[in-house]
């Protein structure tokens, strides 16, 4: 057994604050971005949250993310989303190394995490002690400068998949 695909996850930030902290060693910047979306797949449903991420120095960004799925059922699972929203360097970088460099990832940052989800719904029990992987992408709208470009039309994607565990070997 591999991992499970879960679900695709698509959202926007259509509100967001920022502060940038400046020091001897450089700028961190502390945001808070409100996320309104839906996800499709094994889970369906409107996705609403709000992430708390911290921008390092080497400018990684640190995902901080909490929020909600409403499913049609209806039930609600929360959400816990942490991890990398890898620099812009870095993930044109890994675009070329990987033969994927176009128009279209000019313009993308990777993102790689793990998200946890709880729900007393007994249909979306079994999430409660699952891990559940992240990969996605940061995409920004083509071909505008990257000074002209508002939050609100940055597109986010993540497919989440859940881990299986499977036995260590002997």
């Amino acid at each position: 057994m591999g991992p499970e695909p879960l679900y695709t996850l698509r959202f926007v930030y259509p509100d967001s604050w920022q502060v940038d902290l400046r020091g001897e060693g450089g700028t961190e910047e502390e945001h808070f971005l409100f996320a309104e979306g839906s996800c499709q797949g094994r889970i369906t449903g409107r996705f609403r949250g709000a992430n708390h991420p911290r921008r390092r120095t080497d400018r990684t960004a640190v995902m901080n993310l909490q929020g909600f799925i409403e499913t049609p059922d209806p039930a609600l699972i929360l959400v816990d989303l942490q991890g990398y929203g890898r620099s812009f360097a870095r993930s044109q970088e890994l675009y070329a190394a990987a033969g994927l460099s176009s128009e279209a990832t000019g313009s993308r940052r990777q993102v790689v995490g793990f998200a946890r989800h709880v729900s007393e719904h007994a249909k979306y029990r079994w999430l409660n002690d699952a891990v559940c992987s992240i990969v996605g992408e940061v995409r920004s709208p083509v071909g505008v400068p990257s000074d002209k470009i508002k939050q609100a039309d940055v597109r986010l994607v993540f497919s989440v998949t859940e881990m299986i565990w499977e036995p260590p070997p002997e």
